[in-house]
């Protein structure tokens, strides 16, 4: 895959997902890099034109093959990441939602190896990174809330 996101010239938008779905949450095993082979969670980054919300249910389609309602955003933050020179090689600002699936069939799409809805007691095994762990855990008391209405929920 040749990598454009590779050293940018600015920042690039990028939306994650933590998907629930009977108190699991959904893991994808990223395809290229950054965090090629790693557990993460789900997403991608926005094209042209496009909305957070309308990209993030698009990722979601092409990494996992599920539909999403896209729920409050969990968290936006900065992943930078350096090169052995310590020159800027990747730069995301990446905006994490809370989705839950509403039809679908969960397969491993375009630009992941795998993807498994894990309970969140065995996260650890998956070694994921400190921020998708914590971007995890707020998902989830997210969900937790009787106020989400997470099984007939609709958007206005």
């Amino acid at each position: 895959m040749n990598d454009s996101r590779q050293y940018p010239a600015r920042p690039i938008v990028g939306v994650g997902a933590v998907i629930v779905q009977d108190g699991r949450v959904l893991l994808v095993k990223r395809r290229y890099e950054p965090l090629a082979g790693r557990w993460s969670l789900p997403g991608g980054t926005l094209e042209i034109g496009e909305t957070l919300e309308a990209g993030l249910a698009r990722e979601m389609q092409e990494e996992t093959g599920l539909d999403v309602r896209v729920g409050p955003v969990i968290e936006v933050f900065d992943r930078i990441m350096l090169d052995e020179e310590k020159r800027v090689q990747y730069h995301f600002v990446l905006v994490d939602y809370l989705c839950w699936p509403t039809r679908g069939t969960l397969a491993a799409g375009s630009d992941v190896e795998d993807a498994i809805f894990v309970d969140p007691g065995d996260l650890a095994r998956y070694e994921l990174t400190e921020k998708a762990q914590a971007v995890i855990d707020r998902g989830l008391q997210l969900a937790a809330n009787p106020n989400m209405n997470t099984n007939r929920a609709v958007r206005s």
